[in-house]
């Protein structure tokens, strides 16, 4: 990928955002681009600018792009023990706690794993005590998703439930499957964006399953802090089994980690504590400032060797002379983010032992550092990288000193250059960790994808199958039908064809059906000028208001045969006395048309 192609492509998802509120910055960039690459092939489009126009002319496909990135992939009680763990071990000590009981089903995707969580619940408290204590939250990002889990399932869809749970906890309404009106009652579906919108609070239980995949660290850092704030002391998060929270077990631990399930972490520390309040949005954060002036105090401008000292957030919050002048670091940096500054990796990185000693408050010390001095010569020096705790215990920063001990290099260059190889295979070792979990979870993203299009494909083969069985029975009966048509169209033509008089069929309302040969001859009027009309408005020598009342005859009930001999003149302007005999077509009470023979008589 180009780095044309990967502006083209950032431009692309800030108009996303934009244009429709969806804020895809946070997810994991290799999965999300070989999304929307995927879905610019499907169109014959070869680069992200064209599909960004394209997206401008085309609001619609804004749906098919979200259904490509949002797969929404789930079955009822998916991954069945953890569902059984969920049910045996923490349902009832959350049931036992007494009180409302508050859950948060987010990124729910279609409601599966919402209404599982509603039928676990309605089975250990009873119907009654359903309805008065539980409250199920459902969220998802994805309307579509939430309309289709507002509007029921299909009799496949249910086919992971127990046939039981489906009889008792589902109405049918049409080819559909609706969860019943009474139990819906204690359930919220609607849109809400992790990323971006305010968390519910006060949860017993939260279930997030395989969605926090999608995101980077970063992003999955800040719901996580959400998470955190949101659960009560003694609640539990639920995840799915590709999540494995390694990075964030400061926040929760697990009950059991096989199942993916979690609990809160209700003390933590003052550095965890001040980062989930900045990242979660709340006011308290504001006490940031105060902890800032307290690690003011305990920081040294005056001393003689280089210094730096960062909060418990993170951010620069002094350097003194010394340090400003070897680092060149301007005043205007301090204030903000280590991480955002050069200093951080520059010369050395930092970031890794700061996190050191802030988790185990301990002082570290990195020897023989090699740094460039402003006159462009090496120097050597020992890093001291030391907690400041306060008064009451809790960290409130670290201390970075750097001590010169360019003296001492020369006695210790063959054990330094062993520290630094050493220190270089491990950071090659975490970032080749850190490139095995992203192809491990990108792997496990393309499964969960070709398993969605394998179950679409199984959906459309069994349609294609059945739709096949009906047109060929249909077949079937059509050629059999065609053929017996056929057979009686022959029979007919050839008795009317060769009596040598006159014969039409009426059908009920008296319209010409059939008018052979002799009748033609007879009259001077073709069949085709004939078909379709009254027999008794057409114009030929035949009387035909003398003949009325015995064709009507058989419609009235009256008997079902009648002769009646006329004056009548040929096409050839003779008279002639003629015969017309009438029968009834048809069995009980409404005759379905007459046959009418018409004989010349000799005189």
């Amino acid at each position: 990928m180009t780095l044309e192609a990967g502006s083209d492509f950032e431009r692309l998802i800030e108009y996303l955002r934009d244009a429709r509120g969806f804020d895809f910055t946070g997810y994991k960039r290799a999965s999300l681009m070989r999304r929307v690459a995927h879905r610019c092939s499907e169109l014959g489009i070869d680069n992200f600018r064209a599909y960004h126009d394209y997206l401008q002319v085309h609001p619609d496909e804004f749906v098919t792009l979200f259904n490509k990135i949002l797969i929404n992939v789930t079955e009822f009680f998916r991954d069945r023990s953890a569902w059984n763990y969920l049910r045996d071990h923490l349902v009832p000590r959350i049931i036992a706690r007494g009180g409302d009981i508050r859950v948060w089903s987010a990124g729910t995707s279609s409601g599966e794993e919402a209404f599982s969580a509603a039928i676990l619940f309605c089975e250990a408290l009873g119907e009654a005590a359903f309805l008065e204590r539980v409250k199920i939250y459902a969220t998802d990002v994805d309307e579509e998703s939430l309309s289709k889990a507002r509007g029921g399932y299909t009799s496949k869809e249910l086919e992971s439930l127990d046939d039981a749970f489906k009889e008792r906890y589902f109405d049918r309404q049409g080819e559909r499957f609706v969860f019943r009106a009474s139990m819906r009652r204690a359930m919220i579906f609607g849109r809400h964006d992790l990323t971006q919108d305010a968390p519910i609070s006060r949860l017993d239980l939260l279930i997030c399953r395989n969605t926090l995949i999608y995101f980077t660290a970063e992003t999955q850092g800040r719901i996580m802090a959400r998470f955190h704030y949101a659960v009560n002391d003694d609640g539990y998060l639920f995840l799915g089994r590709a999540e494995m929270l390694l990075t964030h077990t400061g926040l929760f631990t697990p009950v059991e980690m096989n199942e993916r399930l979690f609990t809160k972490v209700a003390k933590l520390q003052l550095r965890e504590r001040l980062m989930l309040l900045a990242q979660s949005g709340s006011a308290e954060a504001t006490n940031h400032v105060a902890r800032q002036l307290r690690v003011r105090e305990l920081t040294t401008e005056g001393a003689p060797f280089p210094q730096i000292v960062i909060d418990a957030m993170g951010v620069l919050v002094s350097a003194n002379q010394p340090a400003r002048e070897m680092f060149d670091v301007p005043l205007s940096d301090v204030g903000r983010a280590l991480k955002d500054l050069q200093l951080s990796y520059k010369p050395i990185d930092l970031r890794t032992p700061i996190d050191r000693v802030i988790r185990d408050r301990q002082p570290t010390t990195m020897q023989n550092v090699e740094i460039k001095l402003a006159d462009g010569s090496p120097g050597f020096f020992d890093v001291n990288v030391a907690p400041l705790v306060d008064e009451d215990g809790s960290l409130v920063g670290t201390a970075v000193n750097f001590f010169d001990v360019s003296h001492l290099v020369r006695l210790r260059s063959d054990v330094d250059r062993m520290r630094q190889e050493l220190q270089s295979g491990r950071e090659e070792l975490e970032t080749t960790n850190e490139e095995l979990q992203s192809t491990v979870e990108e792997l496990e993203t393309t499964n969960e994808e070709l398993q969605s299009t394998n179950e679409e494909l199984e959906t459309l083969n069994e349609e294609l199958e059945s739709t096949n069985a009906e047109l060929e029975s249909i077949n079937t009966d059509l050629r059999l039908r065609t053929g017996e048509v056929e057979r009686l169209n022959t029979l007919f033509l050839a008795i009317t064809g060769n009596i040598e008089v006159g014969a039409a069929v009426l059908d009920g309302r008296f319209r010409v059906q059939v008018w052979n040969e002799r009748a033609a001859d007879l009259w001077g009027v073709r069949s085709d000028e004939v078909m379709g009309n009254s027999f008794f408005d057409l114009d030929i020598g035949l009387p035909a208001d003398q003949l009325r009342e015995m064709i009507q005859a058989g419609s009235g009930g009256r008997k079902r045969h009648g002769e009646l001999i006329v004056v009548a003149t040929t096409r050839k302007g003779r008279q002639i006395r003629c015969r017309v005999v009438a029968h009834t077509l048809g069995d009980g009470d409404k005759p379905t048309g007459v046959v009418l023979v018409m004989e010349e008589l000799k005189l």
